[in-house]
């Protein structure tokens, strides 16, 4: 558990990062939005870069909770595993628009040490839509000759959401995440194999 401080900081920090853009946030608007001095502020971050870093790992560690608790729910058929991640991506864009616009936007504002350390941990979240599909061409129920152009496509989709979506706009996002994954398993051409011999 985190002091209510440094809540308090990332949540004004995220707010900033997320309106301004990391280039034109500063670090005393930052402080002031969370209700503390520059000196307080320091006992928790060294500036603008830990701060960033920072809220980039609470977004992939909130977005990789929420992809296992999808997982859990299946067994182990491609398409049951590749639906769960798309439906979580889907809700996770939806209804965390600020950390996802960061994490879509902001990783290019980190220094090279930090960059190499979040991108390692990017790559975890593409490998759990690479296993997926990967794993359903691999047992010929997907069908795509494209497995790497249908990955990226579906993420694209799933990514787009926290810059179009509302609350309270035409579609809700129950339906958006059921359409969502017909065009996932769509794109990478679902073939279940159905035996029908000794059916009436």
């Amino acid at each position: 558990m985190r002091p209510a401080g440094q809540n308090a900081l990332l949540e004004a920090a995220r707010e900033e990062f997320s309106t301004r853009g990391f280039g034109s946030a500063s670090i005393r608007d930052i402080a002031q939005r969370a209700g503390m001095s520059l000196s307080a502020m320091y006992h928790y971050y060294s500036g603008k870069q830990e701060l960033l870093h920072a809220i980039l790992d609470e977004g992939l560690d909130t977005y990789f909770a929420a992809c296992a608790a999808a997982l859990e729910q299946v067994g182990e058929e491609p398409a049951d595993r590749l639906s769960a991640v798309v439906a979580a991506t889907t809700r996770f864009r939806a209804e965390h628009l600020a950390r996802s616009n960061i994490l879509l936007t902001e990783e290019r504002s980190l220094d090279p040490e930090r960059l190499a350390r979040y991108s390692a941990r990017h790559a975890e979240a593409t490998n759990l839509f690479r296993h997926a599909i990967d794993a359903g061409v691999a047992s010929g129920v997907f069908l795509t000759p494209y497995p790497d152009e249908a990955r990226r496509t579906v993420i694209a989709m799933c990514n787009a959401v926290a810059q179009w979506f509302r609350p309270d706009g035409e579609i809700g996002l129950d339906e958006l995440v059921d359409r969502h994954v017909a065009l996932a398993l769509t794109v990478v051409e679902y073939r279940p194999q159905r035996s029908w011999s000794g059916r009436p």
